[in-house]
């Protein structure tokens, strides 16, 4: 491990003992209802962890000139080799978890008691298929290429037909990421927060059905790569999954320091697009919980209603957040005295800061649920609680370590693409606006967090 590596580590360690001793309860937001008081007032914490984040990047600005090569992470990685045969396994594995999913989120949700926490469609599909594989693909990296099923059911069908089935041709350059951008937006952003659909069983078949019809039509039309760039779960956990500190390529697993992949450019304007709607989102996911928002969709006229109002909110606050990012790139392109793709260079800096909210808002819920599952699945043989015995303070106070520790490494990040890019010289303005927007965003969270749940 390298010198620059290893302060980094020892900063970031320095920073999180610092913050587990400072916070407290505040509220459980993603976990269950109510507030506590915090014994140090919110602004100190807001302050000292939004300051936390700018010395960071200070420090980094004066003390480093590592640019986005990587050589030098790339030779301190560790690294081991599985067989092939294991390998094979955990595919075949995963193809077929992939695919016995699929079928119980179907059987369930049509044929099962039409009750959310005692349906298996309900308990799977929504905390451990969409948020326990983004989950896993921040640990080791995407898990999506494995358990597909649409990947499994293509994979059969080429495999029938003795090649690769394309009957429109060629994937459209122009579409780039667009669909998985409106798909995401629409079943996470819209479906999963703000209506009551995830609480039916029923209509969860039908989304997911819908869903599996919809990517299957679209790779029989244009192969493959409709698979990879237009399916919203495969573009998510494949840029989660940059964050991971578990690399795994083939046989070979690595273990990276968690900015390494995040300095790679991101492939076009709608992955962009992407990125900055997975990190609106999640945030929009603790948002739309708090007194402010429920005011804000109250405000609306009678006419309107609270859902239509409540995703009106969500799309005017995506726009914000991506005018926002425009707004930063352009300031780091005058400062950085150039001009480019910098919007594609920079996006993926964001990723650590959107999987450690993911992580902080969801792990209570993924692992509350996995129990659930396992207690269906087993006719209540297992019934596992993994979170209810953990005191209030310790997920609240996790929630916030997350949130910090993420931003910590999108500066890294953010930081040797503005050395790469621009070059010691001017990479210390160029970075500025954007460490502004992290820090800005990170009092942003914790406040989201430190909010009262209200329902």
């Amino acid at each position: 491990m390298d010198r620059s590596w290893r302060r980094r580590w020892l900063l970031g360690a320095a920073v999180a003992a610092l913050l587990c001793g400072a916070s407290g309860a505040a509220s459980a937001h993603g976990v269950v209802g109510g507030g506590f008081e915090a014994p140090i007032p919110l602004w100190l914490l807001y302050a000292g962890a939004g300051g936390t984040v700018a010395v960071t990047a200070g420090w980094l600005a004066v003390g480093d000139e590592t640019g986005d090569d990587g050589a030098e992470d790339e030779r301190s990685a560790v690294s081991v080799t599985v067989p092939a045969w294991l390998v094979r396994a955990t595919h075949n594995v995963g193809r077929t978890l992939g695919l016995f999913g699929l079928v119980l989120v179907l059987a369930g949700g049509l044929f099962g008691p039409q009750i959310p926490s005692e349906n298996v469609a309900t308990v799977l599909f929504w905390p451990v298929w969409l948020k326990g594989l983004g989950l896993l693909a921040v640990l080791a990296g995407s898990p999506w290429r494995v358990v597909s099923p649409w990947e499994s059911i293509y994979a059969t069908l080429t495999w029938l037909e003795g090649a690769q089935p394309r009957l429109v041709g060629a994937y459209p350059a122009r579409l780039g990421a667009w669909p998985a951008v409106i798909g995401f937006g629409f079943a996470v952003g819209i479906i999963e927060n703000l209506t009551t659909l995830p609480r039916s069983p029923r209509l969860t078949a039908v989304l997911v059905a819908g869903y599996g019809l919809t990517m299957l039509a679209g790779a029989l039309a244009f192969g493959p790569a409709w698979l990879r760039r237009a399916d919203p779960l495969a573009v998510l956990y494949g840029l989660l999954g940059r964050v991971a500190p578990l690399s795994v390529a083939g046989p070979t697993v690595s273990l990276r320091p968690p900015w390494r992949a995040c300095t790679r450019p991101v492939a076009d304007a709608s992955t962009v697009a992407f990125v900055v709607l997975a990190l609106y989102t999640v945030s929009f996911d603790g948002l739309r919980e708090t007194g402010p928002f429920r005011s804000a969709v109250a405000a609306f006229p009678d006419v309107v209603g609270p859902t239509p109002a409540a995703i009106a909110l969500y799309g005017l606050g995506f726009g914000a957040a991506l005018a926002s990012y425009r707004l930063a790139i352009a300031l780091v392109d005058r400062a950085g005295s150039t001009e480019g793709e910098t919007g594609t260079a920079f996006a993926a800096s964001l990723l650590p800061i959107a999987a450690a909210y993911e992580v902080a808002h969801t792990y209570p819920y993924v692992l509350r649920n996995g129990g659930a599952f396992l207690e269906l699945m087993t006719g209540g043989l297992l019934a596992p609680t993994p979170v209810t015995g953990l005191p209030l303070s310790v997920f609240w106070a996790s929630q916030v370590l997350l949130v910090v520790v993420g931003h910590l490494v999108a500066v890294v990040a953010a930081h040797r693409v503005a050395i790469g890019r621009f070059g010691p010289r001017n990479a210390r303005r160029a970075h500025a606006p954007l460490v502004a927007a992290m820090v800005a965003y990170t009092v942003a969270s914790l406040w989201i967090i430190s909010q009262p749940i209200v329902t």
